[in-house]
């Protein structure tokens, strides 16, 4: 098993850790419970206790009780090691078989006695509760240690009992008397030992779905960081002979562009691991926004991100989430200018949105090695064109009339005064639109870019490089 669990990732192998930990609690109570049940027999239960020599069952009883205990205890403080685990097996399989030997005692018999003894049932319960653990190493362990046991009770009654009455092949005389049937204790070897191998066997299966289900679980997880997140799910649990491309469903659905105002510049006056930390900072404040109103990441752009609202599932409030995710996005994008250190002779991070809404084909494209979940229509299309308009318009955040009044209707409410220049050109769009500027620009338009030079580089643009774990 130690390849196995080398296999395994470290997560993975926490998780069974703790399982198997919890299942030593449980192994614990029940060997308590069996030990109570034990006891109260031999106090209870008439019994014809012979003069052969001492009587060690009450003994054994009771110090097995106090190891019972202490062992539950360790259980509960996840103190039990291999090495004690191995010693608590090698004990409950010798205080059973000791149990088992005292019978011959305890009766005054020949030792060919106890061999008939319904006592021996409790060797698979032993084996039985080391199933509840993931490792079939302890099972197989009990199981090879029970196997050895009655073969020495059988062999201690043939061959080393001074009473010993002899061998027979009579099933009455063997359940009638004290002669040992050699078949009969063979075949309690050997479903002892089918037992313990079918046990580990299922064990080992169920160990090996666990590990697949985990590890599933783990890709729909790492799925959903590059995808939305019932997307990653989908596509995780659904057949691969049923993710083909060519299949869609039109929805009504919002799009929402941002991106950064003349962040090719940003990135000429930057090295490159300032240029990637500045991303992944603007892109986590973004994405924390986005969430917040229930829209889902289609693309990272470089600096620009395509949002879209009810394309992976449906919503009745599309809209009126994305217009809420525009100002959302532009607040962190003041939250990341103030991490920037605006104000320091130099302007100030930009970032502008736009957004429609309308109907969109929302399914799966691409080759038959290399597929994507995306949007296209119209709402997309615009989108990209209003956010290019607001450069043109001197503006951070457009959208359409249309579009803002079905936001109304689903519960929008504007956090701030917004403007309606009524119909405009906009480039790429045949038609004039009905823009609804939904948050100026906090400048006017930017000269266009110096060249790069030692000297041009600013300082005051280099974000905080978050802590990488090595």
């Amino acid at each position: 098993m130690s390849r196995v669990r080398q296999a395994l990732p470290q997560s993975l192998q926490r998780q069974i850790d703790e399982l198997d930990e919890k299942a030593e609690i449980r192994i614990g109570w029940a060997q308590l419970a069996l030990i109570t049940f034990f006891g109260s027999a031999y106090l209870l239960l008439p019994r014809a206790e012979g003069t052969a020599g001492f009587n060690f069952v009450p003994y054994a009883l009771a110090g097995y009780a106090i190891f019972t205990m202490l062992r539950l205890i360790l259980a509960y403080r996840r103190k039990l090691f291999a090495p004690l685990l191995v010693v608590s097996i090698v004990i409950d399989v010798a205080l059973l078989t000791a149990i088992i030997f005292s019978y011959h005692i305890q009766y005054d018999e020949p030792a060919a006695f106890y061999l008939k003894a319904p006592t021996v049932l409790y060797f698979f319960l032993f084996i039985a509760l080391r199933a509840l653990r993931f490792d079939p190493t302890l099972l197989i362990l009990t199981g090879a240690l029970a196997v050895c046991a009655w073969l020495s009770l059988a062999g201690f009654a043939i061959f080393f009992d001074d009473r010993f009455v002899g061998i027979t092949r009579n099933y009455v005389e063997y359940s009638s008397g004290n002669r040992v049937l050699i078949g009969a204790e063979l075949d309690k070897v050997i479903v002892i030992a089918a037992t313990t191998f079918l046990l580990a066997f299922a064990l080992v299966r169920s160990r090996q779905l666990l590990v697949t289900a985990v590890r599933d679980h783990a890709t729909v997880g790492n799925l959903s960081r590059f995808f939305a997140p019932e997307v990653a799910e989908t596509v995780g649990s659904q057949d691969p002979d049923d993710l083909m491309p060519g299949t869609g469903a039109t929805r009504d659905v919002a799009a929402v562009f941002i991106d950064i105002r003349r962040f090719t510049q940003i990135a000429r006056e930057l090295d490159p691991d300032d240029v990637m930390d500045l991303l992944t900072r603007y892109q986590t404040l973004m994405a924390d926004a986005i969430q917040r109103f229930n829209g889902h990441i289609d693309k990272f752009l470089g600096d620009g991100i395509l949002v879209t609202f009810g394309a992976v599932k449906p919503s009745e409030s599309y809209a009126a989430d994305a217009l809420g995710a525009c100002y959302a996005a532009l607040a962190a994008a003041e939250v990341l200018d103030g991490e920037m250190g605006s104000g320091r002779g130099r302007a100030p991070l930009l970032v502008g949105c736009a957004a429609a809404c309308g109907p969109a084909v929302v399914g799966v494209v691409g080759g038959k090695e290399r597929l994507e979940h995306t949007v296209i229509g119209p709402p997309v299309n615009l989108a990209a064109k209003l956010e290019d308009a607001n450069r043109a318009q001197g503006t951070a955040a457009l959208t359409t009339r249309a579009m803002l009044e079905i936001a109304r209707e689903q519960g929008f409410t504007p956090p701030g005064s917004i403007e309606m220049p009524g119909l405009c050109a906009v480039e790429g769009i045949a038609e004039p639109v009905d823009l609804v500027i939904l948050a100026p620009a906090k400048t006017a338009p930017l000269p266009p870019p110096a060249a790069k030079t030692e000297s041009a580089k600013d300082p005051a643009l280099v974000v905080k490089r978050p802590s990488r774990s090595t």
